[in-house]
């Protein structure tokens, strides 16, 4: 057995962190990343929109806040390893007319949902949304601003993905001056062997200078995305990519996994397979990378995420307030997801909802004044209740039994006595402990989080589906 501890702040009660093969080998298995509860394969395919109206109506009624997210699909380069929703395309004037349409989505989520309910977090995904011209992102912003109540100054989280391919000298000063204060990164790895392999040429002087100029006009929390298993990559290789990441002292550090399914994924069959760091290779740079941010003074937030111990998700962690839905984990527990765009998924507290993948079907819908949902899931009162003991675990690493039982008035050993028994053999290998009150991941359970988090998933009862990726 293997192990590494994190550097603990003074207020820190997590655990440390350990690795244990053998314990991997017997669970590491497929399963869901609980970005919700139920997972998107549970949403009903063919969802009536009259559901969803229901929904925000419910939503409007509880006067919650909002977090409004904008998927927006175009690329002007193909990266072979992408499995994103998204659109090729050279021409940026196909931005205005996709931004239009969002804003005539937009109004009609701002009547259901309610106009003037604060919009503490927002988001712009991808595809690559430095995709669009200067003048688009302010047209955007500046729509949502009249059908939103945009919220200014330390209230809010405004983030947005960028691709620093695509930064010229108005990017960023135009999205510091829209109200972003956050920032996403996608760098995936510094090696030009490896950026060749996957048609991402991006020199790391290319990323410093963007994360230089971020950090110069404010930004904060910024993160860099990495993907391990990629052609050509081996332990030794990301770990220089590492070392130079690390030199860059981002606040955030995404470490996803690359799963290479050309089946599924078209642009991924211009990857050889040949090339593909082997599993056991793939594990050992996990392994490393784990232990390397460790060392460098990160914390472990789970399911691929590091963040530097005054980080706002580190924070939230210790404190018992992190949170997580389709963008991953987030500060903000108390927020309704206004999604807009092609593919987007949106969220209240007792349903999900999703657009049309299929960029003229929601293009037609838009055009003909209606919304384009087309998938969902309306959640039963055991849902709730199940995402809330999967979201304790999966953001918090524990589980307090008189937490649960003030929030949902239910004995949770009476209510879980099915999992609590399926839970022993976890107990048993040292995953998660049981004291009576709380149910806390112990330190080799971290990294197989997702496998615990499966046992309270009605859903996966008969066992784990392949439909999803590898718990590791």
């Amino acid at each position: 057995m293997a192990s590494n501890s994190t550097p603990q702040t003074a207020e820190s009660t997590l655990p440390e962190f350990i690795w244990d093969d053998a314990l991997i080998r017997r669970y590491d298995l497929s399963g869901p990343r609980y970005t919700s509860y139920p997972t998107a394969v549970e949403f009903n395919q063919n969802y009536p929109v009259e559901q969803m109206v229901e929904a925000a109506a419910r939503s409007k009624a509880s006067n919650r806040p909002l977090s409004l997210y904008t998927h927006l699909p175009f690329c002007a380069h193909l990266c072979y390893y992408c499995a994103c929703n998204k659109v090729i395309t050279k021409k940026r004037d196909k931005a205005m007319p996709y931004v239009e349409r969002v804003l005539k989505e937009a109004a009609m989520q701002a009547e259901l949902f309610g106009a003037d309910r604060p919009v503490k977090q927002l988001h712009w995904g991808g595809g690559t949304p430095t995709f669009l011209p200067k003048d688009v992102m302010q047209e955007l912003m500046a729509g949502y601003a009249e059908l939103f109540n945009l919220q200014s100054g330390g209230e809010h989280d405004y983030s947005v993905e960028i691709d620093p391919r695509e930064v010229d000298q108005d990017t960023l000063p135009t999205l510091w001056q829209l109200g972003f204060n956050r920032i996403s990164l996608g760098v995936q790895d510094v090696n030009p062997e490896v950026q060749k392999a996957v048609n991402r040429i991006q020199p790391r002087e290319m990323t410093e200078a963007v994360l230089r100029e971020a950090r110069n006009l404010g930004f904060g929390s910024i993160n860099l995305d990495l993907i391990y298993g990629l052609p050509h990559q081996t332990p030794a290789s990301f770990a220089d990519t590492l070392e130079a990441v690390i030199e860059m002292s981002p606040d955030r550090l995404s470490v996803f996994s690359y799963a290479h399914l050309p089946d599924r994924f078209y642009p991924q069959t211009r990857i050889q397979s040949d090339t593909l760091p082997s599993p056991q290779q793939k594990l050992t740079i996990l392994h490393n990378t784990i232990n390397r941010l460790l060392e460098a003074g990160y914390e472990y937030i789970g399911m691929d995420h590091f963040a530097k111990p005054d980080d706002s998700l580190a924070v939230a962690q210790r404190a018992g307030r992190l949170h997580r839905n389709f963008q991953g984990y987030t500060t903000h527990s108390d927020c309704d997801l206004v999604s807009l765009g092609v593919s987007a998924i949106g969220q209240t507290d007792d349903a999900y909802f999703q657009n049309n993948h299929d960029l003229p079907a929601w293009e037609a819908s838009i055009d003909a004044g209606k919304l384009a949902i087309t998938k969902g899931v309306n959640l039963t009162r055991d849902d709730r209740i199940r995402r809330w003991v999967i979201g304790q675990l999966i953001c918090q690493f524990r589980l307090d039994r008189q937490q649960f039982s003030a929030h949902w008035q239910e004995n949770f050993d009476s209510y879980f006595a099915d999992e609590l028994a399926r839970l022993k053999p976890m107990m048993a290998d040292e995953l998660i402990g049981d004291d009576g009150q709380v149910l806390q991941v112990e330190p080799a359970g971290r990294l197989l989080i997702r496998a615990i988090c499966q046992i309270f998933d009605f859903y996966r009862k008969e066992g784990a589906s392949q439909r999803f990726s590898r718990i590791i």
